[in-house]
């Protein structure tokens, strides 16, 4: 059967953000436009519904983002041809399979990444040449949820000046934690203006998305280093579940 609406969800808004697009055939470059429309909108700390002892929500809201929710939002508008398959894309990104319950929700970004590479959604990068770093993490900062054990490769930040070349616009950028229970730390959305390598993320500290050099984020940040994946390129088209 269909899904019901998500709580939040202007189709109007989908609709007028669809169409600048529509004749787009690049992943990047509707990630790029569909991006540079949220930059000034606000941060909003936890902005989807549900916890472990709550029932989740599914939320489409485009009013405010935390950086996964905004990565998320670009990436099923980019894969759209409609607010329907808008609204069944961000499904399958935000949950494992596509389930809508919390215990689902992809919590932990290297688990996002993983269940995202199995749908096709995304693909990490080929970049020779660059160092990769190993390290594996007990994850347990989400309260509710069982720790989860995950081996994490990310490019050290000693080799992120080797990373550069590779990067194109409409990238995901996503952070490696120095902590030993967490892996990723912040996300964000990667845009080249000529030589000019820049960030598009919902950052909490500055309260809304911004778009900053990536190399003054790196600057400001300490962390293990970065994972990089790249977007799909789709006909824009999905069938809705029955």
């Amino acid at each position: 059967m269909k899904h019901a609406q998500p709580r939040g969800l202007s189709r109007r808004r989908v609709e007028q953000l669809l169409s600048e697009t529509k004749h787009d055939r690049s992943a990047g470059s509707r990630i790029d436009v569909l991006s540079r429309h949220f930059v000034g909108h606000s941060y909003k700390p936890n902005p989807l519904i549900g916890s472990a002892d709550t029932v989740e929500v599914f939320t489409a809201s485009l009013d405010g983002f935390d950086c996964v929710t905004y990565i998320e939002t670009i990436v099923a508008l980019a894969r759209a041809s409609n607010v329907d398959g808008f609204t069944e894309w961000l499904r399958k990104i935000r949950y494992e399979r596509g389930c809508i319950q919390w215990q689902r929700r992809n919590h932990y970004m290297t688990l996002w990444i993983r269940n995202n590479v199995r749908e096709g959604i995304i693909r990490p990068v080929s970049m020779p040449a660059v160092p990769i770093l190993r390290m594996e993490r007990v994850l347990n900062v989400v309260p509710g949820l069982a720790a989860q054990r995950v081996r994490v490769k990310c490019v050290p930040k000693a080799g992120l000046p080797r990373l550069e070349r590779y990067l194109q616009s409409g990238d995901l950028i996503f952070f490696a934690s120095t902590r030993k229970n967490l892996d990723v730390f912040h996300a964000g959305i990667i845009v080249r203006d000529g030589k000019r390598v820049l960030m598009r993320h919902a950052s909490r500290s500055q309260g809304f998305v911004v778009e900053q050099e990536l190399s003054e984020f790196l600057k400001a940040n300490r962390m293990a280093g970065v994972i990089v994946v790249r977007p799909q390129g789709v006909t824009r088209r999905i069938a809705v579940s029955s």
